[in-house]
């Protein structure tokens, strides 16, 4: 019976090690294919260098889609634009018990929830102002200063409506 238990066990670890890559994984594709995206980058031209702005609200909305957790959604299940990475109820929920799991993605837009350098440090090693990395579901990501900067500066170009 042990042995059953532990197949059990051993395969809800893996369907959970599935669902947390294919989150992380999908974003990123489908990113590159959006269609809206492509043709708003393909309408500059060659202008160079995008703004700090528009470069964070492009991994901010279509790479690392934070939206999905930091965004309430209506009614309908759809991202209220209203209130726009204001902070949400944590849809996502763990395989299995997990003590410490967040109940509430926190407000991101307008006065993110650190410094710049704390942000900054946040998206660049997965550490957090206390030196632990964020709790799950929240990605450990490991963007370039550049890119870290450019998302800092879109989230605080946000004006929440509170």
């Amino acid at each position: 019976m042990k042995i059953v238990t532990a197949k059990i066990a051993d395969s809800a670890v893996i369907l959970y090690a599935i669902a947390c890559l294919f989150l992380l994984v999908c974003p990123v594709a489908l990113a590159q294919n959006n269609p809206a995206r492509v043709a708003e980058e393909a309408g500059r031209g060659n202008e160079g260098a995008q703004s700090a702005e528009a470069r964070g609200r492009y991994i901010v909305e279509d790479v690392a889609v934070c939206t999905q957790c930091h965004t309430p959604r209506d009614g309908q299940g759809n991202l209220d634009r209203n209130k726009w990475l204001e902070g949400a109820p944590l849809w996502l929920q763990p395989a299995r018990p997990t003590q410490d799991w967040p109940l509430q993605a926190p407000r991101i837009a307008g006065d993110p929830p650190g410094t710049d350098a704390e942000m900054i440090r946040l998206l660049t090693t997965g550490i957090w102002r206390d030196g632990k990395p964020l709790r799950q579901p929240m990605p450990q990501f490991r963007l370039s200063a550049s890119d870290a900067r450019a998302v800092v500066a879109y989230l605080k170009s946000l004006n929440p409506q509170h």
